[in-house]
């Protein structure tokens, strides 16, 4: 058992730190810089809490508020054993020290960080010791994630603008895959931003652009198409707003094709790093599972074989374990909502794809509808039965097996 416990309170310019014995007491405090010096200075002052040649800082655990700064990356680096704590949970333990609801000052809340794992320790986890490859992975499958999301905003942006006055453009591609994100479509409306400059164009410029923009089949076709398509008759806004409305759609434009280009290179990117992974051969071997959902549930769960005992552990960091609610005679049984909601997210897409990809996975999924289970909810169930498959054959190195995973003398409840 430790005979220290450290609390940092987090700031963007200087942290408060205290250091607490088994009493309670406050040992050592300090206030240090987020610099080279501020780090020396805070391991000078976890090694020199006692004289014993038994004492080492690494025995001292740390709890602070977030898990993502450059403290705490070299803190772990030292080879010191980190808990961040959401800073939810330390405003509620201020109440275990004052009544006031707006008491809070950063050096009490060093205390109480160090307090809080000094008494709840058990109930709070150390970051996870993942490597860095799979550390790398994380940011590059967050800022994947991102981009998507940019390049959709962009695209429901793009979509709503051209609504208003050029709705030639909208209809020109709604029947095809991506609609107005495919390549072409944005080419055609960088070449003519306004339906008035879009009647004018031409059989053969349409080609040019179509075949420019990376089309191969149907070259002619489609041309004739788009063709007939802004010659039609449409509504029109006064040509001098027509013509601004066009502007701003050319900016629009611009930042849809900017995001575009950042979901493709980093979808490159976080696949390599992904296929280089040891544990890729295992992921990919998932129904429903390519590279980038592979990426993800690697990119959230983690390489460090003991950061999960159980699979009830990782379904419960998924979200995907159901959570009861009991109080006197009444009691309800629902999802959680705490939990990794980028896990949660990934895990809800992995079950809807894998329907179609394992007939036990859609048999799985039948069977809960069956019993009463809304669509939401079979998906969350069958979800966390491939995460305790998942678990399985992370902890054996084995490949995923049809048979074992839905053998089909299984009913379940």
């Amino acid at each position: 058992m430790p005979q220290f416990w450290c609390g940092i309170d987090w700031s963007e310019t200087r942290h408060d730190v205290a250091v607490i014995d088994r009493e309670g007491v406050a040992v050592a405090e300090a206030q240090i810089m987020e610099t080279p010096e501020g780090l020396k200075e805070l391991l000078r002052l976890l090694s020199g809490l006692s004289t014993s040649h038994r004492h080492s800082r690494k025995q001292v655990p740390i709890a602070i508020e977030t898990g993502r700064s450059l403290l705490v990356a070299e803190l772990r680096k030292a080879g010191l054993t980190v808990i961040a704590i959401n800073p939810t949970i330390v405003a509620r333990y201020r109440g275990r020290v004052s009544p006031a609801k707006k008491r809070k000052s950063d050096r009490s809340d060093a205390r109480l960080l160090a307090n809080i794992i000094r008494t709840d320790g058990h109930l709070h986890r150390a970051l996870p010791a993942s490597s860095e490859q799979a550390f790398a992975l994380t940011e590059l499958s967050r800022a994947h994630r991102h981009a998507v999301r940019e390049q959709q905003y962009y695209v429901r942006r793009l979509r709503s603008q051209l609504r208003v006055f050029y709705p030639a453009a909208v209809q020109a591609w709604a029947d095809l895959p991506k609609k107005i994100l495919r390549a072409e479509a944005r080419a055609l409306l960088h070449l003519a931003p306004t339906p008035a400059k879009a009647a004018k164009l031409t059989r053969r410029q349409i080609a040019d652009t179509l075949t420019a923009a990376g089309r191969i089949r149907l070259v002619n076709q489609q041309a004739d198409r788009l063709y007939e398509v802004f010659r039609q008759r449409q509504l029109h806004q006064p040509p001098a707003v027509e013509e601004t409305m066009g502007t701003a759609m050319l900016a629009t434009l611009d930042f849809l094709d900017h995001a575009d280009r950042l979901v493709h290179a980093l979808d490159a990117e976080a696949t390599e790093a992904f296929l280089a992974h040891p544990q890729a051969k295992i992921y990919l071997s998932f129904p429903g599972v390519g590279s980038v959902m592979g990426s993800r549930l690697l990119a959230e769960i983690g390489d460090d074989p003991k950061r999960f005992a159980s699979p009830r552990g990782l379904k419960a960091y998924a979200g995907v374990a159901p959570l009861t609610w009991s109080s006197g005679g009444s009691r309800s049984v629902t999802h959680r909502r705490v939990a990794n909601k980028f896990l949660k997210g990934t895990c809800h897409q992995w079950a809807f794809s894998s329907l179609t990809r394992s007939p036990g996975a859609r048999a799985h999924y039948d069977r809960r509808r069956e019993v009463g289970d809304r669509w939401s909810a079979a998906l969350r169930n069958l979800a966390g039965r491939l995460l305790s498959c998942l678990h399985y054959c992370l902890q054996n190195d084995v490949l995923y097996s049809e048979e074992i995973a839905f053998p089909p003398t299984v009913v379940d409840g």
